[in-house]
């Protein structure tokens, strides 16, 4: 390690946590070419920005993310805030020339989306938006079988993202309910993974058909002065029993034509109950077929045609050191990655990209492909008619 760069992360919830590990973790892990140093977390909370400069090791807090940005000592910007945080933040961190890792997806709209590219790309600074599952061992996998033929020319993509998290009608209004915070509801926040792992695995879409649907339309609103960003936790509700519409969808579905005729479709929801991390995808190809579920996520199920009658269903793949990253956390196969741990690769691997290596996808480019794709998806479910997402155009 021959230089180290300055860390700024706004936001102290779960993501912010999740980067902070990531920052301390991946030089170590991957022996970087390029240091972190933890130089300051910013959060509106000043008690929670405090705390998290203690549990992490930051060299200073603040309670003004603004001033995180502007100081010298800051190198790189990572957001973890909510959505409709993320064009203000991104804009002036390319503005103060920072390099910008920014968790998906980028903005509520397109059009934010759009500024935020114009103005990284204007300042040339490198970015990376938080698509983690990407840098999953099995789907990396995944991609290096398709490309060597291993299940012969791939025909149909199916996936679903699939959680309970919001699936109890007691589950109080959120900043992930409302439009001008969050923009799309399940969408983005879930069936932006599955769009960018189909992205990754079967190439640009062509078009798209979909649907969506509001299963819970109104929610309690929390007491006041309590968070509702706690999976899974009690949460005090408004004593007189008020309720909120819910703005966004909690459930989406959609056919998928990709470049080159393949086809697909894609599930995902926020309110199904007994699912926690169920995001899985099946490629069928015209030799085999592979499937994935991340609720197991060290595994993968592959057929192969031509296999011997009394083994010819599929096999059961374990990660272990043979597959892309693991050999980095552990050398025996079988023992297991977890989700923090996907950050530690796609944090190391931007690393590598400022440290003059090979640029890390999604860039802010890149995520603006896929929100294309999500903006598709949700233009169609109001039209009822096949949709082309809007061609990003160059730089």
């Amino acid at each position: 390690m021959t230089r180290e760069i300055g860390v700024g992360i706004i936001g102290t919830g779960f993501m912010g946590a999740c980067h902070a590990l990531a920052f301390r973790a991946a030089p170590a892990v991957f022996e970087s070419r390029l240091g972190a140093r933890l130089e300051m977390v910013a959060d509106i909370d000043a008690g929670a920005a405090e705390a998290a400069a203690r549990r992490f090791g930051f060299a200073r807090w603040t309670d003004d993310w603004r001033r995180l940005v502007e100081d010298p000592k800051v190198d790189l910007v990572a957001i973890t805030t909510p959505n409709h945080l993320h064009p203000e933040m991104a804009i002036a961190a390319a503005g103060a020339c920072k390099a910008i890792y920014c968790e998906k997806p980028l903005a509520p709209t397109l059009d934010a989306a759009r500024k935020m590219v114009e103005a990284a790309e204007r300042a040339g600074v490198v970015t990376l938006a938080g698509y983690n599952y990407l840098r999953s061992p099995v789907i990396e996998h995944a991609a290096q079988l398709i490309a060597e033929g291993a299940i012969g020319r791939p025909i149909h993509f199916r996936g679903q993202f699939d959680e309970d998290y919001m699936a109890d009608p007691a589950t109080p209004f959120s900043w992930r309910c409302r439009r001008d915070a969050a923009g799309t509801g399940v969408l983005g926040d879930m069936a932006s993974h599955l769009v960018a792992v189909a992205r990754r695995l079967m190439g640009p879409v062509e078009r798209v058909v979909a649907d969506t649907v509001t299963v819970i339309p109104d929610r309690p609103l929390p007491a006041a002065g309590d968070g509702t960003e706690k999976r899974g936790g009690a949460v005090a509700l408004d004593p007189t029993g008020a309720t909120r519409r819910v703005e966004n969808e909690d459930t989406a579905q959609a056919l998928v034509r990709f470049e080159g005729g393949v086809l697909g479709s894609l599930m995902a929801s926020r309110v199904h109950w007994g699912r926690k991390n169920h995001l899985s995808f099946e490629v069928f190809g015209t030799e085999g077929a592979l499937s994935v579920d991340h609720e197991r996520m060290n595994e993968m199920q592959l057929f192969r045609r031509g296999e011997a009658a009394d083994r010819s269903g599929f096999r059961t793949l374990l990660v272990g050191p043979a597959h892309p990253h693991y050999a980095r956390f552990s050398p025996a196969p079988g023992h297991g990655l977890g989700f923090n741990d996907l950050k530690v690769i796609e944090v190391a691997q931007l690393l590598d990209s400022l440290a003059g290596g090979p640029a890390a996808w999604p860039d802010f480019r890149g995520s603006l492909e896929i929100e294309g794709i999500l903006a598709a998806i949700e233009r169609s479910a109001e039209s009822g008619a096949w949709v082309t997402p809007d061609p990003v155009p160059g730089p």
